[in-house]
C-alpha cells in the first residue's frame, strides 16, 4: 500500500475510531440523567453500562474471526451502523428495560470497531512506522471521549437528552455511509476469499506468538479497563454531591478525557524512553492515587485534578495496544485483537454492575476507594513482563 493511502486508511480509521468512543462514553453523562428521570439505583445504573460493555465486548472475537472470510469493511460499516441506529430511537424509551435492550444493541454493534480498525491499520501499515499509526488511531479515540460527551452534555442542558442522543446517531448513520464508500475506493478492508482457510502461521488458532507476554498484556488491560469504566461510571455522581451540575458532569468528563488524549501520547513517549514496565507502574500509581485523592477534595480542586488523572487513567493503554501486533502473526491479528479487546471490555462490562452494588451498600466514595487501591495490583503484574519484553526494556533495572 502507497503512503498516501495508508495515510487516508489512518484517517478513516481514526474518524471510526472517533464516533465510536463518543458514543461509548456519551452514556457515562447520560446515566446520571436517567438515574434521576427513572429513579434506578446504582445497580441499575452499573446494569446500562454492562449492558453496553457486554454487548460490545462479546461481539469483538467474533467480529475479528468473520472479518477473515468476509473482510474488515463491511462489518465495521454494518456495526457503526447497528451502534447509530441504537442511539437513534433511545429518545423513545419509557423505563430502565427499554434503556438496558438498546444499550445492549448498541454495543454489540459498537463491537467490531477495535479489532477491525486496529486490524485496518496494522494492514496498512506492516512494513512501515505502525507503532505510530496505531497510537494515533488510539489517540483519535479520546478526541472523541472529550468532544462528544461535553457536547451532548451541553445540547442535553438545552434541548434534552431525548433530542441530543438522537441527533448524534443520526449523524452516526451519516458516517457509516461515509467510511463505507472511502474504505472501497482506498480498497481496504476487503474481503479476500479463501486467504482464511490458507492461513497457518505459528501459534495455532490465535496466532500468538509469545504466549506469556499476551497473558500479561491482557492481564494488566482487564485491571486497566475495569478501573476506567468503574471509575467513570461512578464519577457523576461522587462530583454532583460535591455540588456538580449535569452540564458541569459533561465538562468534567471532558477533562478527564482530555487528560487521557494526552496520556496516549505522552505515555508512549515514555514508554519509548523508561520502557514498557516503568511506564505502566508510574501511569498507575497516578491513577490511584489520584482517584484516592479525588475523594478528599472539594468540587473545584477536583476538577483541576482529573486532567492529571485522566493521564494515567488512559495513558496504560497506549503502552500495551502497541505491542499486541508484535506478539501474534499478521494473519491472525484480527481475532487476536478481538480476543484482547474481549478480555479487557469484557471485564470493564462487568465490573460496573458489582460495583453497582457494592455502592448502593456502602456508598459511591467507598467504592471509588476500592477502585483505586485495586489499580495498584498492576504493578507487580507488569514484572511478568520483564522476560517477553527483555529486548525493547531499559538497559538499567526498575
Amino acid at each position: 500500500m502507497t503512503r498516501a493511502r495508508a495515510r487516508a486508511t489512518l484517517a478513516t480509521s481514526c474518524v471510526t475510531h472517533f464516533l465510536h468512543d463518543g458514543f461509548s462514553d456519551v452514556v457515562y453523562v447520560l446515566l446520571a440523567v436517567w438515574a434521576g428521570e427513572f429513579r434506578l439505583t446504582f445497580a441499575q445504573v452499573g446494569l446500562l453500562r454492562t449492558a453496553y460493555s457486554g454487548g460490545m465486548a462479546s461481539f469483538q472475537v467474533p467480529a475479528g474471526i468473520l472479518a477473515e472470510r468476509w473482510g474488515e469493511r463491511g462489518l465495521l460499516v454494518a456495526g457503526t451502523a447497528v451502534t447509530a441506529s441504537g442511539f437513534l430511537v433511545l429518545g423513545l424509551t419509557g423505563g430502565f428495560t427499554t434503556l438496558l435492550l438498546l444499550l445492549l444493541l448498541a454495543g454489540l454493534g459498537s463491537g467490531v470497531q477495535h479489532p477491525l480498525s486496529s486490524s485496518i491499520v496494522s494492514k496498512a501499515y506492516e512494513n512501515g512506522p505502525r507503532r505510530a499509526a496505531l497510537g494515533t488511531y488510539n489517540f483519535s479515540g479520546d478526541l472523541g471521549k472529550v468532544t462528544i460527551p461535553a457536547l451532548v452534555a451541553l445540547a442535553s442542558a438545552v434541548v434534552g437528552w431525548r433530542w441530543a442522543a438522537p441527533a448524534y446517531g443520526a449523524l452516526g448513520l451519516v458516517a457509516a455511509l461515509g467510511i463505507f464508500f472511502v474504505l472501497k475506493r482506498l480498497d481496504a478492508g476487503a474481503a479476500h476469499p479463501g486467504s482464511a482457510r490458507d492461513r497457518g502461521g505459528a501459534g495455532g488458532g490465535w496466532g500468538i506468538r509469545d504466549r506469556r507476554g499476551f497473558q500479561a498484556l491482557s492481564a494488566i488491560y482487564v485491571v486497566d479497563n475495569t478501573t476506567r469504566t468503574s471509575f467513570l461510571t461512578f464519577l457523576p455522581f461522587l462530583l454532583i454531591a460535591k455540588g456538580s451540575t449535569v452540564a458541569a458532569v459533561g465538562f468534567a468528563l471532558a477533562l478527564v478525557f482530555a487528560g487521557g488524549a494526552t496520556g496516549k501520547y505522552v505515555c508512549g513517549v515514555l514508554a519509548e524512553r523508561l520502557g514498557v514496565i516503568r511506564t505502566v507502574v508510574l501511569t498507575e500509581l497516578v491513577t490511584g492515587g489520584g482517584i484516592l485523592a479525588l475523594l478528599a477534595l472539594p468540587l473545584i480542586p477536583a476538577l483541576a485534578l482529573l486532567p492529571i488523572l485522566g493521564v494515567g487513567l488512559n495513558g496504560t493503554s497506549s503502552v500495551l495496544y502497541g505491542t499486541v501486533a508484535d506478539l501474534v502473526t499478521p494473519e491472525r491479528r484480527s481475532r487476536a485483537y478481538g480476543l484482547f479487546y474481549t478480555l479487557g471490555v469484557g471485564s470493564g462490562a462487568v465490573a460496573p454492575a458489582l460495583y453497582g452494588l457494592l455502592s448502593d451498600a456502602w456508598g459511591v466514595p467507598a467504592t471509588l476507594a476500592i477502585i483505586g487501591l485495586a489499580v495498584l495490583t498492576t504493578i507487580p503484574l507488569s514484572q511478568l513482563l520483564r522476560v517477553p519484553l527483555a529486548g525493547e526494556a531499559p538497559s538499567h533495572p526498575l
